[in-house]
């Protein structure tokens, strides 16, 4: 039986606002290398086209790697497909949420206590209380943070930080995860303990869109790759095909 499509773009255009009032000065080599993208001077700045002319149908449990150099627009691809991004053109269909694993920092005040910001999360996730105190217990314990995590997060060192978001970003199963490497165990001090429970979180993902250089990474976890560059999608196929693609145009 196919999988039924859970994530579906059609022709999608995403156009992101420059706000300078040095747009003359501004290049296009140096825009391209943030964005992947082509920039248009307008009258009220400039804009850069990130992504352009985007389709493509990921369905049910599938593994997709996004394959391409920087800025080619991959991680633009995974804010889109997250919701993070609308499109300014085009068409999004979800049939799940999609669960962004991007960033290494906290999206809530770092004013806030460690214990506050899992409540925070937690509640942005499930808009209740509800199994909150299991879910806290097993974060603190793995993050091993003991009693610091009633002090501020901005009193914490950088290893403490990224291994409480780390212990809270993978503590829950998701039906599709959009996972960057910039987000990876390898930065994290407890490297061993925090590679083995991000392959144990990525393993109970019903869907996978993995945006990463590595290739021992993506083929651990992907059987197809979508190669993109300059904002668009160049190549969708088997992954083995998709980095014998990428290869020949870097």
């Amino acid at each position: 039986m196919v999988a039924l499509p859970v994530l579906r773009l059609q022709d999608v255009q995403l156009q992101i606002p420059v706000f300078t009032n040095e747009t003359r000065s501004l290049k296009t080599a140096l825009l391209r290398s943030v964005t992947g993208g082509q920039l248009r001077r307008s009258a009220g700045g400039a804009v850069v086209t990130a992504l352009h002319h985007v389709s493509c149908t990921i369905r049910e449990g599938e593994r997709v790697a996004l394959i391409g150099h920087n800025g080619a627009g991959k991680s633009t691809f995974l804010k889109l497909v997250a919701g993070i991004y609308m499109p300014t053109a085009g068409s999004i269909e979800r049939r799940i949420r999609v669960f962004p694993m991007l960033h290494k920092s906290f999206i809530t005040s770092p004013e806030l206590s460690g214990s506050q910001a899992i409540k925070a999360h937690y509640l942005m996730l499930h808009a209740d209380l509800q199994g909150f105190e299991a879910f806290q217990r097993e974060v603190i314990d793995f993050s091993g943070l003991g009693d610091f995590i009633h002090l501020p997060v901005k009193t914490y060192s950088q290893g403490m930080a990224a291994r409480l978001l780390f212990a809270m970003l993978t503590a829950t199963s998701h039906d599709c995860l959009a996972i960057d490497e910039g987000f990876g165990a390898g930065d994290l001090s407890f490297v061993e303990q925090a590679q083995q429970r991000l392959e144990s979180f990525i393993d109970s993902a019903g869907t996978l869109i993995l945006a990463s250089h590595s290739e021992a990474l993506l083929q651990q976890f992907c059987q197809r790759g979508l190669v993109f560059d300059q904002g668009t999608i160049v190549f969708d196929g088997p992954l083995d095909r998709a980095l014998a693609h990428y290869h020949q145009i870097r």
